[in-house]
């Protein structure tokens, strides 16, 4: 085990998302020192984004130095396939890097020992240890966002299996239903994800709406259009979940991302629906997120600090030290 804390030492926590970045600079108890937010630029495609991660750790490592804090570690999540142990970002369809070495590559560029870890997967981390899921050996993390992915905690370990679990979005529940981006059809992200339920109600409706918020707030205002595509999207998750509760089955399921935000719209209809499908099966309470949209940058500075626990031969950026070159 590692000796205790150094005085004034800190991780960079970072959580790279399809549209934006949360950065943070953490404490030992998770407490955000510092934090820093900064658009994605995916449209430029993988080697810019690469750039803007460098860019971000680099300027979180100067506002360390500036507060005479040492950085431990680095912890760096992204989406996509992402194999933890290899450090290897396998694949990502937002943002275009397929068997990227991206540790590596950060490490190379800014001096800092890196951790790479899944951002869904940081989620459910920051939520069984701090949030909504805290105690529970065995718990579902759903995020629910531009697509939907999972993260199960299964007595209390991370299932990650080379990268490729949690792909929840990619659960058929309509097997007639749109061709989805990864190739397959009438996959759960095409009919609940925030874009998925836009697209349904633009296509059903004749209006565009911007996001699924609005579709909420639609639905709010007694919109049949955004009824059914909210039935719709509601009916899939049910499905999709019941599904993972009888294979898995979780103590609880844990809603994060911006649809999960809508509450009881959101949660009440798919409480009734998940609980109208399970027979024998050991049913998990159904609660919001409660770190929200913190989870994946909490999630990734707890990587770091227990990569820099396993490893505290490695040596510290004292503070002071340029981590630009």
């Amino acid at each position: 085990m590692a000796d205790g804390p150094l005085p004034g030492e800190c991780v960079i926590a970072l959580d790279v998302g399809g549209t934006g970045m949360k950065g943070a600079l953490l404490d030992r108890g998770s407490g955000l020192l510092v934090t820093e937010r900064r658009p994605t630029p995916r449209a430029h495609g993988p080697e810019a984004v690469v750039d803007a991660i460098v860019a971000a750790l680099c300027s979180l490592a100067r506002q360390a130095a500036e507060r005479g804090l040492a950085v431990r570690r680095a912890g760096v999540v992204v989406p996509g396939i992402v194999d933890a142990e290899r450090s290897l970002a396998v694949y990502s369809a937002n943002i275009g890097w397929r068997d990227l070495p991206l540790a590596r590559v950060i490490e190379e560029r800014t001096g800092l020992p890196v951790t790479l870890g899944h951002d869904v997967r940081a989620g459910a981390l920051a939520e069984v240890r701090l949030g909504a899921a805290r105690g529970a050996q065995d718990a579902l993390f759903v995020a629910i966002g531009t697509g939907i992915s999972a993260a199960l905690v299964t007595g209390g370990r991370l299932l990650a299996a080379g990268g490729y679990a949690g792909e929840l979005g990619h659960l058929v529940v309509e097997p007639d239903g749109r061709l989805c981006p990864c190739g397959g059809a009438g996959c759960l992200e095409t009919v609940a994800s925030a874009a998925g339920i836009a697209m349904a109600y633009t296509a059903l409706s004749g209006q565009a709406v911007a996001g699924a918020d609005e579709v909420a707030t639609r639905l709010t205002e007694g919109d049949q259009d955004a009824r059914a595509v909210w039935a719709r999207a509601v009916e899939g998750l049910a499905t999709a979940l019941a599904a993972t509760v009888t294979l898995l089955a979780p103590e609880v399921v844990v809603l994060g991302g911006g649809l999960a935000e809508s509450g009881g719209l959101l949660l009440d209809p798919l409480r009734a629906r998940l609980d109208a499908k399970l027979t024998f099966q050991r049913r998990p309470r159904l609660v919001v997120a409660a770190l929200g949209d913190r989870a994946g940058c909490l999630g990734a500075g707890l990587h770091a600090w227990d990569a820099a626990d396993v490893m505290r031969e490695v040596p510290c950026v004292p503070a002071g030290r340029s981590t630009s070159r």
